[in-house]
């Protein structure tokens, strides 16, 4: 019965099993630990595995080749193309002025409600071209329709 107890490892061997943390493919696995430090070993290798995973190439995933661009002298007349351009529409808006509110205000609008905006009466109206400001003017009237005067351009922001 005595040949049953496992014998017991010196401290020698706790001490140099301790500082070699790298196993060597002779050493064999024991199963000395307890079900919950087998547990613990699992969830943490299992993390360290989720930490260490780096996502697979790809193999249809590359990147694009493109030929280099040279720059080609323009033709005698290309100045003129933008003479294509002439005939294109873009819309234009005057804006009188802006507010925020929050949304309940928005929702109980009414006829008659009025909003106060952030220009004054005196200050020029704003001219913007598809979003773009181009200038501003006076509000004018032109055989009872609004017009706006222009006062100024804006100078070309490049």
């Amino acid at each position: 019965m005595a040949d049953e107890t496992p014998p017991e490892e010196s401290p020698d061997v706790e001490d140099a099993n301790a500082e070699d943390s790298t196993p060597d493919a002779t050493d064999e696995p024991t199963n000395e630990t307890s079900t919950d430090d087998n547990a613990e070993s699992t969830d943490e290798t299992s993390d360290n595995a989720a930490d260490d995973a780096s996502p697979e190439p790809d193999e249809n995933v590359r990147t694009p080749e493109f030929p280099d661009l040279k720059a080609t002298p323009n033709p005698a007349g290309a100045k003129g193309e933008i003479n294509r351009l002439y005939d294109v529409e873009v819309t234009v808006a005057a804006e009188l002025g802006r507010t925020s509110v929050p949304i309940q205000t928005l929702l109980g609008l009414s006829e008659g409600s009025v909003f106060e905006l952030d220009r004054s009466i005196s200050s020029p109206i704003e001219l913007v071209a598809q979003g773009i400001p181009l200038g501003n003017g006076e509000v004018v009237v032109v055989d009872d329709s609004f017009a706006i005067r222009i006062k100024e351009i804006y100078a070309n922001p490049t």
